[in-house]
């Protein structure tokens, strides 16, 4: 389980993920935190020995996010995130800037995950773009491609899981946000499921924001939500 620091403030995000680090595998830092409180978040979180998922979403020409997932890999996090739709190219340099960084610091490479469709598009949303409509379809495209290209890992929503693993080789791990317990309102997340779900169809992580980070007692929600998952 992974558990995103969605707030503004370095001190509440340390905070947040020394209270739940008994139940999760590691601490998302969106682009909210990361513009609000700089690189020195990740260093910070790092220090109470968390585990950091930088998840930024690089898109940009093959060079620049070579040069962005090294200043990361420099930075200590253990997973980050680009969109597939930047194409063999940038997710073959990306992937190689990562090995080779991590080898010069003398530390495992982190895991690059292609984010592939996000939770919040849906078949209107893609209709947009003017390509393909089917989520489900431009998912497994992208997914393919972000794998041809060397990644280790995919950003999916758990509805695509079952699919992805019938495709995929079984390393391949999948990180799925837009995982609902039941209690929370109606927000901007279309294609959704249970922990339980989730995990059953074959996610690896699990990315959980508001139901721990905005519930009364966090850890007690990571708590309950981790027993779930257990059964």
């Amino acid at each position: 389980m992974i558990v995103a620091l969605d707030v503004t403030s370095a001190d509440i995000a340390v905070d947040l993920s020394r209270k739940v680090a008994p139940f999760v595998g590691a601490v998302k830092v969106g682009k909210e935190l990361f513009v609000s409180a700089g690189p020195d978040i990740v260093r910070r979180l790092r220090d109470t020995g968390a585990a950091v998922f930088l998840d930024l979403k690089f898109h940009d020409i093959p060079n620049t996010v070579a040069k962005a997932v090294s200043a990361a890999v420099r930075l200590d996090v253990q997973m980050l995130t680009l969109h597939c739709s930047g194409a063999s190219a940038m997710l073959a340099a990306a992937e190689q800037a990562a090995q080779k960084t991590a080898a010069e610091c003398g530390r495992p490479a982190p895991l690059l995950l292609g984010v592939t469709v996000l939770t919040s598009m849906d078949s209107a949303a893609l209709a947009e773009l003017g390509g393909e409509t089917d989520p489900a379809r431009q998912v497994e495209r992208l997914a393919r491609l972000g794998v041809g290209a060397g990644l280790r890992g995919l950003v999916c929503s758990p509805l695509e899981l079952p699919m992805l693993r019938r495709i995929l080789p079984a390393e391949v791990q999948l990180v799925t946000p837009g995982i609902r317990t039941g209690s929370e309102g109606a927000d901007d997340q279309k294609r959704t499921l249970s922990p339980e779900e989730a995990i059953a169809a074959g996610a690896s992580w699990l990315v959980i924001g508001r139901p721990i980070y905005a519930a009364a007692d966090p850890a007690e929600a990571a708590r309950r939500i981790l027993g779930r998952i257990q059964g």
